[in-house]
């Protein structure tokens, strides 16, 4: 439960404080009276205080050298505090006291209003610089909390990428063994087995492939260039055309404005997106592929890579860029379900958006913007 904000009073004359204590009774804040300034010391040690009031005439130990040694200590370097004085009320003390560190002055016999209007504001300040501590220390430990599941990742990382692989290594070696050295003492229906268990096997390799990319890709840093995408595009459909079967697919590739991206994430994002449109023509007795850019609001490029493949129903388009979601069977059409929520990652962290449209049997059309040269 949050403590009320506490103000100090430090006057030697009991019928001040009576008189502070008055005026300020109504607001929601807890009182402190000290009535010299050792007491006023002592109190700093206890409590942590919104605004000190001190009077400036007191035995022993005047408001003036109490300021300083409030000055001086470390929890109380930056405490604020207004001096009240109903004797040294000249210029010369006023900036006196201002030198001294105090934030206002406020001389007697004062009006309540003045009073009351100055200290609502220290404490309002005091309120906020509170809030923004306990924001500051939330975030600070969420921080932490984040640099842990990260630490945890990693581990995590590691495992997948080391022990997982082993034994997918030996299950399909070792099938492929049976395969080519016991073919012939083993019938066509242990073969066929085998071939499903060695093509799950690398099937599992590949989808594990893809979720150390699709991790890696928070921490892996951006580096932005100039990218020629004509070239680029190039690069991804040669790399896209050398993992699929489709050979026959026609090109309708346009003039592509440059961005400026991290060109190898980018690549992945084109060789991603065509080959997403390669596996879904394959059905096609003609498929199309056409690449298209234009230029958007804001400075930003829009690229279209559009097919006339199998196509998918628009009320299922926001299942598209999540992990593991797929729309057709792995029957129909390989893949691991990875792919566009890679692409859906890398776009999003260069400050860019990615969508789909398609219809049944009509194919589809997957759209991404990107910062363009023109916006830098």
């Amino acid at each position: 439960m949050k403590s009320k904000p506490k103000i100090l009073m430090v006057d030697d004359r009991v019928e001040n404080l009576i008189a502070l204590e008055t005026v300020l009774k109504y607001m929601d804040v807890e009182l402190v009276k000290a009535t010299n300034g050792n007491e006023a010391l002592r109190q700093t040690l206890h409590h942590n205080f919104a605004l000190a009031l001190i009077d400036i005439q007191m035995p022993e130990m005047d408001g003036y050298e109490l300021a300083e040694i409030l000055r001086e200590e470390e929890k109380t370097a930056n405490l604020p505090f207004i001096f009240i004085s109903g004797v040294f009320t000249d210029n010369l003390n006023i900036f006196k006291g201002y030198d001294k560190g105090a934030f206002s002055f406020i001389t007697k016999p004062f009006q309540p209003e003045i009073l009351l209007n100055k200290v609502k504001l220290f404490v309002d300040i005091y309120q906020h610089e509170w809030a923004l501590k306990r924001l500051n220390d939330d975030l600070a430990e969420k921080n932490s909390e984040l640099s842990d599941l990260n630490k945890e990742l990693e581990a995590f990382t590691y495992s997948v990428s080391h022990d997982l692989r082993a034994p997918l290594r030996s299950i399909n070696g070792y099938s492929q063994i049976i395969m080519e050295e016991y073919s012939e003492q083993v019938d066509a229906e242990v073969i066929k087995l085998l071939n499903i268990i060695s093509n799950n096997a690398i099937r599992m390799g590949e989808l594990i492939d893809n979720l150390l990319a699709l991790s890696k890709l928070g921490k892996q840093e951006i580096r932005k260039e100039e990218v020629n995408m004509d070239h680029l595009t190039a690069v991804a459909i040669e790399e896209a055309l050398s993992g699929q079967k489709i050979n026959n697919a026609s090109w309708k590739i346009s003039k592509l404005h440059a961005c400026y991206a991290d060109y190898h994430l980018l690549k992945q994002v084109m060789i991603n997106l065509v080959s997403n449109a390669l596996k879904y023509s394959t059905k096609k007795d003609n498929p199309l592929i056409e690449i298209t850019s234009e230029l958007t609001e804001k400075g930003y490029t829009t690229y279209h890579i559009k097919d006339n493949g199998t196509g998918f129903d628009m009320k299922f388009a926001d299942k598209l860029f999540g992990v593991f979601q797929r729309l057709h069977s792995s029957r129909e059409f390989e893949g691991t379900g990875v792919g566009l929520a890679i692409v859906h990652r890398i776009i999003k962290r260069h400050g860019g958006t990615v969508w789909a449209e398609g219809e049944v049997g009509k194919g589809a059309k997957f759209s991404f913007t990107i910062p363009g040269i023109e916006s830098f």
